[in-house]
Parts: C-alpha cells; structure tokens; sequence
C-alpha cells in the first residue's frame, strides 16, 4: 500500500498527486490532513504514515509533503525498518531506491512544482531495490540499530 500525508505546507500538492494517482488506478490511502490547517504540524502526519510503514516495510511505502521534507525525513527516520529519503529530482529518487531501498519519500514542496512531482514519485514507484550484495551488507548493517 501507498501512503499519503501532508502538512499545511504540502497539502495542495498531495492533493494534485492523489487526483494523478486517481486518474492512472493507482491504489494509496491519503493519512491526512484532509483540509488546510496553516499552523498544524508534520509529525502530526509523518508518524501515522511511518509507522504504517514500519508494520510491513517491504510491503508498503509512504509518500510525504511538506515545505522543505526535512522534518519529515527526521521524524520517519525514527521508526523501525524504515528508510525515508528526500528527493528533488528523478534521479536522486531512483538512486534511493535501487541502493537503499527507501520505503519512504518526502516531497519538498516549497522547491517543485507539479510535474516534476509527478515525475519524481513515479520514478521512486517504478523503480526496484537492485539487490547487489554491497547495498545488501550496507542495508543488513543499518538493521542492526534498529535492534
């Protein structure tokens, strides 16, 4: 399952993903906020999609908007099995994928508009962990903090 969640800062742009995500079939569950609140909060957000992530990390991913994604990153950073990235380009989001396997994706809002959005998460969605042993051991090595 995909997840979505989005402060003040990027609630407009959740909601033009979720209407693409819509147009395309393409299955997720929207976390909130459900309306723009100026003064809410990130981890408001953050830690509901996080932890739906953490339930079954290589099942579900999480997509997340706010101004900068920093916060976000920090916040779901803090949950097991998770590895959250902030991406701001297509290539950028790949590589998190195929080297980390990142589960989760924070979108800076404040520094995209629409279409590279749009282009970034599909590339993030469309693109597999590569496997090779060296990402394998580093990933493996990671786990161990999370005992």
């Amino acid at each position: 399952m995909i997840y979505l969640a989005a402060d003040h800062g990027g609630f407009s742009l959740k909601e033009e993903i979720k209407a693409a995500f819509d147009g395309v079939g393409l299955a997720y569950e929207d976390l909130g906020a459900f309306d723009l609140v100026p003064d809410d909060d990130y981890p408001d957000y953050a830690i509901p999609a996080a932890k739906k992530v953490s339930e079954s990390p290589k099942e579900n991913k999480a997509i997340l908007f706010c101004r900068s994604g920093t916060g976000e990153v920090i916040v779901a950073n803090k949950f097991r099995g998770v590895r959250a990235t902030l991406s701001w380009s297509t290539e950028h989001a790949k590589l998190s994928r195929e080297k980390n396997d990142c589960n989760v994706l924070a979108i800076p809002a404040d520094f995209i508009d629409i279409n590279t959005a749009k282009e970034i998460i599909g590339a993030w969605l469309n693109t597999d962990f590569s496997k090779d042993e060296r990402h394998i051991r580093r990933l493996k090595k990671i786990a161990e903090i999370d005992k």
